[in-house]
């Protein structure tokens, strides 16, 4: 079973507009909304291409309920735990001639609440999977992350870290699977300019002796590199079509890269990647299974 954390589930409202003036009353074009996170996004990927996974983190309030809702109707599993107080957040994302995106705080997560989210981790079992992706509410722990990685090392479990910074430097102790920094990410790791295909690999190379296996590097309009547990190398270019909209692309390619290492061959799971987040990235929402199949033949 696949496993995706969420921390801060959010709603998110899409308003686009002719153009936005501040301190003026502005009218919408067409509005929308999504229900998402990180892990969410990733699981809603997931079951547009036929693979389960289970949803956990945290939700409150109407919009929590709202989220819980919105994900079952997608085909995910969930199992999230209840907060007594707050709201889940609302992300506000304007689209207009720019765009503009205001997002929500979120809810108190207390330490109960985080206990409760630990025995729930804790049903997770060897050959399961595990995905932690996203930033951390300020009411958690800065090192939550290992905390989740320390407890449940050693028992079989593939972990797969989808974060920044030293929130990503300090899992890799923990020897996860799979990581995918971008190339900007990637050189900010090191103080480097990565420019040429030589720098991203040095500097993958560097974050697989830090523990890393699988380092899954996009790189915008070059395409995506990943250097796999062997050491080998594998390419794939972008795929064609009208961009509109950046949100859960990376989380897309995650997903589409971890099913696709279902069928046990990385080059096929990073074309499955790139189809996904280019199926996001030239949609309104997330990646539906029609576009992505179409956009496989390109690659």
């Amino acid at each position: 079973m696949i496993y995706t954390v969420t921390f801060n589930p959010a709603i998110d409202y899409v308003v686009r507009a002719d153009s936005i003036k501040l301190g003026c009353v502005n009218r919408a074009v067409s509005e929308e909304m999504y229900f998402g996170g990180k892990g969410i996004n990733v699981s809603a990927v997931l079951a547009e291409l036929n693979v389960k996974s289970k949803a956990l983190g945290f939700t409150a309030g109407f919009t929590g309920e709202a989220i819980e809702k919105g994900v079952r109707d997608m085909g995910i599993d969930a199992d999230f735990v209840h907060l007594p107080n707050g709201n889940s957040r609302i992300n506000i994302k304007l689209k207009a001639t720019e765009e503009t995106e205001i997002n929500g705080q979120g809810p108190y997560i207390s330490e109960a609440a985080l206990s409760e989210l630990f025995a729930k981790l804790e049903k997770i079992s060897f050959g399961d999977t595990l995905i932690l992706a996203g930033s951390i509410p300020n009411s958690l722990p800065s090192d939550i992350y290992e905390k989740i990685l320390e407890r449940l090392s050693g028992r079989g479990i593939r972990f797969i870290a989808d974060a920044t910074g030293k929130l990503l430097l300090n899992m890799l102790k923990y020897r996860p699977f799979l990581i995918k920094p971008n190339n900007f990410e990637l050189g900010d790791f090191f103080g480097a300019e990565i420019i040429t295909d030589d720098d991203t690999i040095k500097y993958a190379l560097e974050l697989q002796k830090m523990g890393a296996q699988n380092v899954l590097v996009s790189m915008a309009e070059k395409g995506a590199l990943l250097l796999d547990d062997n050491e080998h190398i594998h390419r794939c270019g972008v795929c064609k079509g009208e961009l509109k909209n950046s949100v859960g692309a990376g989380d897309s390619m995650l997903a589409g890269f971890i099913a696709g290492i279902e069928c046990g061959d990385y080059g096929y799971a990073l074309k499955l990647g790139t189809a996904c987040g280019g199926a996001t990235a030239f949609s309104n929402g997330l990646a539906k299974r029609s576009l992505i199949d179409e956009l496989m033949k390109q690659l």
